[in-house]
């Protein structure tokens, strides 16, 4: 008996085997590669917060103030347009309405300037494939005035604004219910100035990605046609990285991480067959590789690997919607008008913030709505409208 199992022993922990091999790949991988290699990606498991958090976060700052800086000189570099051109006219219906809803925020980061100089300068890039999209400032500061940006902005791009100033401050209206009003005046306002066919609802801290144009092209000229996604009651443009983790309650996530699993084990074991000398395919090494390449995806971060979807339009993800955040909201005409008549009969307070006052309502009222992955903006405001923090951070 001892005799037989040092022989087992021995045939399994030969240079030349295949469990030694796997093992050594094993260790190698996670113990040694993926923590090296990945120690500064900041939404892996790798990520060494202790280390790399806080100076990260103040280079970032650092950084989007420079942006900042670079986006009030490029409107005070460009040449105020003619009135007609900014204005539009009143027979225009254009296909997409970019209505960017903005409050004062800190003067030195100039947040609606960074994003308004990015929608103007790819519409610019975009040319005649854009010739039926507008920009639209929506200034929601109680005391309109008062933000001096949007001051610079307003010879550039048409401009609505809800003013409150003389009116008597309302005691039960908290921080939450006012960003609900906010976003439901900046959406009813879209529809009356220009009767869109499409709104995409930005808030002043999400900077549009280079190619938003060009996938929201695609997007809606041939993907929202299918009938699953042409009465969805919002599209959402982005989610927040450290939400995109495979490990999530999301059905539609499990599924994708298990067919990369069943891709990438029966190829990684050809790679292996071949590189060993080993005839076809073992299915327990088979089983082997997916999972070792399920974890290692889920470990390094299922946002990097979103990342590949960038080299064409066609690739992009559209999945159902999660809870979180809206920084970037895209809406039909119609289903705006449905969102309006919903958001005017809820109330929001602290824990039923308006993004998830509208992920309520696809239970409540029987709609779907969707994501597009990966984002196609990216969310720069660490210092938020509704929290005071003095000292953000990146995660």
């Amino acid at each position: 008996m001892l005799h037989h199992a040092w022989q087992l022993y021995g045939r399994w922990c030969r240079w030349s085997s295949p469990f030694v091999h796997l093992l050594t790949l094993t260790v190698v991988t996670f113990g040694v590669l993926a923590p090296l290699i990945c120690h500064r990606l900041l939404h892996s498991y790798f990520y060494l917060r202790r280390w790399h958090l806080n100076p990260m976060s103040q280079e970032f700052l650092k950084q989007n103030q420079q942006e900042g800086q670079a986006a009030l000189h490029y409107f005070e570099k460009l040449q105020t347009p003619n009135i007609s051109k900014t204005s539009g006219s009143e027979t225009f219906q254009p296909l997409l309405l970019v209505t960017i809803i903005t409050v004062q925020r800190r003067n030195d980061f100039h947040y609606v300037l960074q994003v308004a100089s990015r929608f103007h300068h790819l519409l610019q890039q975009c040319g005649a494939r854009c010739q039926h999209h507008r920009v639209l400032l929506c200034n929601v500061e109680s005391d309109p005035s008062r933000h001096q940006d949007v001051r610079l902005l307003s010879s550039f791009f048409p401009m609505v604004s809800r003013d409150r100033t003389g009116e008597d401050p309302d005691p039960v209206l908290n921080q939450f219910e006012k960003e609900k009003q906010d976003y439901v005046f900046c959406l009813e306002q879209s529809l009356l100035a220009y009767n869109p066919e499409y709104v995409l609802v930005v808030e002043d801290d999400a900077v549009p990605e280079d190619e938003i144009f060009p996938v929201l092209q695609h997007l809606l000229l041939a993907r929202f046609s299918k009938p699953y996604l042409r009465d969805a009651l919002y599209f959402k443009l982005y989610h927040p990285e450290r939400l995109q983790h495979y490990v999530n309650p999301e059905p539609m996530r499990i599924l994708e991480w298990l067919g990369l699993g069943m891709f990438l084990g029966p190829v990684l074991n050809c790679g292996y067959s071949w590189a060993t000398g080993r005839p076809g395919l073992s299915w327990p090494i088979v089983l082997f590789f997916a999972l070792y390449s399920m974890a290692l995806s889920e470990l390094v971060g299922r946002h990097y690997l979103l990342e590949l979807r960038r080299l064409a339009p066609t690739l992009y993800n559209v999945v159902p919607v999660t809870e979180c955040c809206t920084p970037a909201m895209l809406f039909s005409a119609p289903s705006a008008q449905r969102a309006l008549g919903y958001l005017k009969g809820l109330h929001c307070r602290q824990g039923f913030a308006k993004d998830i006052a509208l992920y309520s309502l696809l239970r409540t009222k029987g709609e779907n709505a969707y994501v597009v992955e990966p984002n196609l903006v990216r969310h720069v405001g660490m210092y938020s409208s509704l929290r005071l923090n003095d000292n953000p951070k990146l995660l």
